[in-house]
């Protein structure tokens, strides 16, 4: 599969990479999407919801954390940056973090990766429920991702928002990407999570109409006009990565996004390199490698001790086997 973020560092030569530049998503045992063809039973998607996860490419699943557990997470990261959810003026700071991926920057990534309290809603059981319904199976493994604080555009602090694809749709990408809103997302004007389920259902025919040396991760969406999707605190969104999809710009007075990236694939339990990267993130407090991934130059995650997992937990991470 082709690689959307230049200097990602694959594990191994014969690992293949879902996911650009984050290790936590790299495999070698090509998963497939369930598509329930012997009509396997849901755990949390209703049957109404796996309908319209197959049409559409995208799903929310409600409440799979608590409103408070979802509060105790926005508290969490508005301390861990500095700044102060009533006091707009700590809120346009420079960042600590310059993304090598320009358009990265001003979006609100908070980079942090493995505390106690974002490995307390990978291993919340609900939210592993619900990607076990996407793809067939309870033996997963959690993305190690970050997190985000997306803050009303102003002057000085503006950035673009876009459209994309994180992987060449053309390479039928089996696999999915999630979010975690720990902050109601409401709001029309406020920034969240938009796509366009109309171009998902007609890209192969879409494709037909363009010229032979597009932007393969960045389509022309003339014509289309974004789904604003909209969340509420505890909320798990799952999107398709073959959706086109993107953060929408936060043009509200006073709203802030405020969300975790949270993601699950089939478990590669015989994948000893990768299970070793993904124990010493977790002991270590490291972020993955790569431009998307900059990590935090202060380093402050070694201020926590490291996380401590249910037996969920542990699984969900790679420490044990299912």
């Amino acid at each position: 599969m082709k690689n959307s973020i230049p200097g990602s560092k694959p594990l191994s030569k014969n690992t293949k990479e879902p996911d650009p530049g984050n290790p936590s998503l790299q495999t070698k045992n090509n998963p497939q999407l369930s598509t329930r063809a012997n009509g396997e039973s849901l755990r949390i998607l209703s049957e109404d919801d796996w309908n319209f996860w197959i049409k559409n490419g995208y799903i929310v699943i409600k409440n799979v954390i608590s409103k408070e557990q979802a509060a105790k997470s926005a508290a969490f990261l508005w301390a861990y940056e500095g700044k102060d959810p009533n006091d707009k003026d700590t809120w346009y700071r420079a960042p600590e973090t310059v993304h090598k991926m320009k358009e990265l920057n001003n979006a609100g990534m908070v980079e942090v990766y493995n505390n106690q309290i974002l490995w307390e809603n990978r291993q919340a059981p609900k939210l592993h429920q619900a990607f076990a319904d996407i793809w067939g199976t309870e033996k997963l493994w959690s993305s190690i991702d970050r997190a985000n604080l997306n803050f009303p555009i102003r002057k000085g602090f503006e950035y673009k928002a876009f459209i994309h694809w994180d992987y060449d749709p053309e390479t039928n990408p089996q696999c999915v990407q999630g979010v975690l809103a720990l902050a109601d997302q409401t709001d029309e004007h406020m920034g969240g999570f938009q796509c366009i389920p109309e171009l998902f259902r007609s890209y192969d025919t879409w494709k037909l109409s363009q010229p032979k040396d597009r932007n393969r991760f960045k389509p022309d969406t003339t014509g289309y006009t974004p789904t604003k999707v909209k969340m509420e605190a505890g909320d798990l969104l799952i999107f398709n990565s073959s959706e086109p999809h993107g953060i929408r710009a936060n043009n509200s007075d006073d709203k802030v996004r405020v969300a975790q990236y949270i993601s699950m694939l089939p478990a590669d339990e015989d994948n000893e390199d990768l299970r070793q990267w993904r124990i010493n993130s977790w002991q270590e407090r490291k972020p993955p490698e790569g431009d998307g991934f900059p990590g935090d130059p202060l380093a402050r995650e070694l201020n926590y001790p490291v996380a401590e997992l249910s037996d969920l937990g542990k699984k969900v991470l790679g420490l044990d086997k299912y």
